[in-house]
């Protein structure tokens, strides 16, 4: 009876888990991308935009927007019964870069969220990943009456590395950011490996 019992009640799984960033211009949906996949209700740390901020604002492609995220955004998704990420939103203002190096401790990778209409705004992240040697996987959000241009122009136009994801993705589609979030983990798990192989002679 005993055994029984036992091999009923499996012990609970401890998993693992993992941060990610999710990095990108000023307006180009990174607070809708992790409220899009989280499993508890989303950390966000919005503010309404002011009168004060229109000058350092860049509003122009995003005229609609009216909060700005000032920290970050936080959420949770499980992926796996033994795998979390941990979601960690960045802000996309220059004026609140300073905050990024405190989110990028300890991550894994990051999503870079791009806009084919304004593709420039996402040159600063991804530069900063790569000068850190963060994992990135660039995910383009595919605005509605924006341009639909293939994964290898938009590698090209941000002068990316050929290892570098590029996906197309709807930000507000939890099964096309969960796919984001996927290729994120297998790239930057991929990298960890390789680096830990001995360098053949």
């Amino acid at each position: 009876m005993a055994f029984g019992r036992s091999s009923r009640t499996r012990r609970p799984v401890e998993p693992v888990t993992l941060k990610i960033l999710v990095a990108g211009g000023f307006g180009v949906g990174k607070t809708t991308l992790v409220g899009a996949v989280s499993e508890i209700r989303p950390l966000r740390t919005e503010e309404r935009l002011s009168e004060a901020g229109r000058p350092v604002d860049d509003l122009v492609g995003v005229e609609g927007k009216s909060t700005t995220t000032v920290a970050m955004d936080f959420g949770r998704i499980t992926l796996r019964e033994d795998l979390v990420l941990y979601l960690f939103g960045t802000p996309g203002q220059d004026r609140f870069w300073f905050l990024w190096d405190e989110l990028a401790q300890g991550a894994l990778g990051a999503v870079v969220l791009a806009d084919t209409r304004r593709l420039e705004d996402c040159f600063a992240a991804v530069d900063y990943f790569e000068r850190r040697g963060i994992p990135f996987t660039v995910a383009v959000n595919l605005f509605e009456g924006a341009e639909r241009f293939p994964a290898e122009t938009v590698r090209t136009a941000l002068d990316l590395d050929p290892e570098v994801p590029v996906l197309l993705c709807d930000a507000r589609d939890r099964a096309s950011v969960r796919d984001v979030l996927v290729a994120v983990v297998e790239d930057a798990m991929t990298r960890a490996d390789a680096s830990r192989e001995p360098a053949r002679t």
